[in-house]
């Protein structure tokens, strides 16, 4: 997985994938895209980088369940309006974390920090179960679930942890999850 440079065979299969099939005129440009990434403070990641100026700037066929919103938008079921968000904090999970049911309360700015710092909202399954491209830290380029429950990293079993590869599974008509 290449999370700093696109294979042009992966940005069609990604079109494919999304039913993009209006020549680009979905997608951001590349002007937009880095104007986005100046204002924010960071480079995305490939190819989800390519995917939004290229081909499409959100999908309403998915993934996930309810669609890719447009870069920098939040899912309407997001539970608040972004303003804490942060891309230039590192996101702050490397290993999955169940804190529903968890004996102790965690702590509210590790939590905070799960939800607004170091990654972009992909779209939602519903329910708060939402999609994060992580943009800074240790995990950048992979895609993680985060819910009112918990966060865990997609990939686990796929081998395929970035963007394409939660597309790939999606297309693919696979479990969400992909737990193992």
């Amino acid at each position: 997985m290449s999370i700093e440079h696109v294979d042009p065979g992966v940005l069609t299969e990604l079109r494919d994938a999304v039913g993009a099939d209006d020549d680009g005129a979905s997608a951001l440009g590349w002007p937009a895209v880095h104007a986005f990434e100046q204002r924010h403070g960071v480079v995305l990641p490939e190819p989800y980088r390519s995917f939004v100026a290229e081909v499409s700037d959100g999908s309403h066929a998915g993934p996930p369940e309810y669609g890719l919103v447009a870069l920098g938008a939040l899912p309407s079921d997001y539970g608040s309006d972004g303003s804490g968000r942060d891309l230039t904090r590192p996101f702050p999970l490397t290993e999955p974390w169940l804190w529903e049911g968890d004996d102790e309360e965690p702590d509210e700015a590790r939590l905070a920090s799960v939800f607004d710092d170091g990654s972009i909202v992909l779209g939602t399954d519903g329910c708060g179960m939402n999609w994060h491209l992580v943009v800074t830290g240790a995990h950048r380029g992979q895609v993680w679930m985060v819910s009112g429950e918990g966060a865990m990293p997609f990939g686990q079993v796929t081998g395929e942890p970035g963007f394409a590869g939660w597309v790939r599974h999606w297309a693919a008509g696979e479990e969400w999850f992909d737990a193992g």
